[in-house]
């Protein structure tokens, strides 16, 4: 009898960042984030205090009201997760473009 056994991902990438740029995450920003995040399989979630919203959803995003000097933690999950996480930390620490 073969038994086939299922493997579940447990692991998750967790990522500290801070909004640099003066503006903070306004509406263009917000949308490049998650037009980027989308292209990824993995899941994105976004903390902010004690608030979490899933990082791949404009509305999500903009609730977040996130100003400059706003400490966020990024986390991912799923198949794709390093490569996620490395692209979308490295759009925060550049300022959404805008520095």
């Amino acid at each position: 009898m073969l038994i086939n056994y299922c493997i579940e991902h447990t692991e998750l990438i967790n990522k500290k960042v801070e909004i640099v740029n003066r503006a903070g995450l306004h509406t263009r920003p917000a949308a490049t984030l998650v037009k980027l995040a989308s292209k990824f399989k993995s899941d994105f979630y976004i903390y902010q205090d004690d608030m979490s919203i899933n990082g791949k959803s404009i509305i999500g995003v903009m609730t977040l009201c996130a100003e400059q000097g706003s400490k966020l933690t990024l986390q991912f999950e799923g198949e794709d997760e390093s490569e996620a996480a490395a692209e979308i930390e490295d759009y925060f620490k550049r300022g959404f473009d805008e520095l």
